[in-house]
């Protein structure tokens, strides 16, 4: 029998789909797993990610899918799961940290680690940073071995420790001792997400670069005595001038590609005040408005504009009647990508302009400085159409986090990594996101969450 052209096309196209997934059936095993994850107090310090690694080796084992873990101090492991492909592209690398932080019990309305139902939300420490990913990756990776799908490229899964308090364990361990066993083209991890608005997902954010932690601790010595005898060199009053003009410094504008592209298609979809208000931001007559009514009231979108200097502890004195011979302050600064660390310290230290004032460098936890994953690659434009697919008439955002990630340890290595994550509320990511003493997450958005991960791996992994 003689086979047509257009039989063989229509066999091919068939042949680069995914293969169909029944996702209410999949709701149980989902929040299972997420659940049991939750439930795991991984709290870190100390972390105690093994806990967590031994189950989902577990899992692995289950499902015949190779896994390994790699320790740099037993009680913290990582694991890394491979599925491959045909070799003929490069690996995609879907990744998610297992530690969490640490919660005050007391101020919490459930059991932080219970995975408690309730009001359609799912409550729990790392329900939202970062078991949620945790469990998609999880399910992605049983649900490929499960189809049988046949891959361009190695789907790699690792789960990381460490990324909440110290990197050296976790990623800084992987990448410098076994990056063979995670190198990638791609890597999808946490730092996006969708923002739901009246039942509806309007935008969706993916981040494609963040800002730089480069913390500095502030600190001036004086002569100690009585509290009834003032000194010129009190080490509180000096202090506080540095740490007030700190506070009140407003550095220079610093956009990126990715920050252009988030304001530009942000104001796109605005209502038409908004939309000239994001359009302003770099009017050289309207921009100065525009960006103080950020600072007011849309703080994240401000500190989106530049790099963000702010005074987190101050630590002076022991009694009301002793001038103390030591104050410190600590600062916060999150630096734009592009902004050169050297000449900006410099510019603090003639800021302050006092040279009883030290600024030390505290270099702990400090990610690499990398150029933005880019816009234009397969992966990109997978979550794009993804995004507009699992959620119809979204637009989505290239985003820079204000906050840091692993990413950029990644990103440092050639990888082109992206953060996405599931839909939430603008509420409910204010009031009850991460690191809050109510961290919850959608039950519903848990389930599409895990079905737009499977989508954009697939999309860009399945065979052609």
């Amino acid at each position: 029998m003689r086979i047509l052209p257009w039989v063989l096309l229509v066999a091919r196209v068939a042949s680069a789909q995914a293969p169909p997934i029944d996702w209410t059936n999949k709701e149980a095993e989902i929040l299972r797993h997420y659940s049991a994850l939750v439930q795991i107090d991984s709290s870190n310090p100390p972390g105690n990610e093994t806990v967590v690694v031994n189950y989902l080796k577990k899992v692995f084992d289950a499902e015949g899918i190779p896994a390994q873990t790699f320790a740099l101090d037993p009680a913290r492991a990582n694991l890394v799961a491979r599925i491959k492909g045909n070799g003929s592209k490069r690996p995609i690398l879907v990744m998610a940290h297992t530690d969490v932080v640490g919660v005050q019990r007391d101020k919490w309305p459930v059991d932080p680690f219970g995975a408690i139902r309730k009001d359609g939300y799912i409550w729990g420490r790392g329900t939202v940073d970062d078991k949620d990913k945790l469990a998609a990756n999880l399910m992605v990776m049983l649900l490929l071995k499960r189809s049988g799908a046949k891959l361009d490229r190695d789907v790699i899964f690792l789960a990381e420790a460490g990324e909440e308090a110290t990197t050296k364990p976790g990623i800084e361990f992987m990448v410098n001792q076994h990056f063979d066993q995670i190198d990638a083209e791609f890597c999808l991890t946490e730092g996006g997400g969708a923002t739901l608005t009246n039942g509806r997902v309007s935008t969706v954010t993916v981040t494609t670069t963040e800002k730089l932690p480069r913390r500095v601790r502030l600190v001036v010595n004086g002569t100690s005595g009585h509290g009834s005898i003032p000194r010129n060199d009190n080490a509180l009053v000096h202090l506080s001038a540095a740490v007030a003009k700190i506070g009140a410094w407003e550095t220079p504008l610093r956009l990126n590609d990715t920050t252009r592209a988030y304001f530009e298609r942000l104001a796109a979809i605005s209502p038409p005040a908004v939309a000239a208000r994001y359009n302003a931001i770099t009017d050289s007559a309207r921009g100065v408005a525009a960006q103080r009514y950020l600072a007011e009231n849309e703080p994240m979108h401000y500190s989106m504009l530049r790099t963000s200097v702010v005074p987190t502890i101050l630590n002076a004195g022991f009694r009301m009647n002793v001038i103390p011979s030591q104050a410190e302050a600590t600062i916060d600064i999150r630096m734009a990508p592009g902004e050169d660390p050297n000449a900006f310290f410099e510019q603090m230290r003639r800021l302050i302009g006092d040279p009883a004032v030290k600024i030390e460098r505290l270099t702990d936890g400090e990610r690499p400085a990398t150029p933005p994953s880019r816009l234009d690659t397969a992966m990109f434009r997978a979550l794009e159409s993804v995004s507009k697919r699992v959620y119809p008439g979204s637009v989505t955002l290239p985003t820079m986090l204000t906050g840091a990630t692993d990413m950029a340890f990644l990103r440092a290595k050639g990888i082109q990594s992206y953060g996405i994550g599931p839909a939430s509320t603008t509420a409910d990511e204010t009031n009850y996101g991460a690191h809050s003493d109510v961290e919850r997450l959608l039950e519903s958005s848990l389930y599409t969450f895990v079905r737009f991960t499977w989508e954009a791996v697939t999309e860009v992994a399945v065979s052609k």
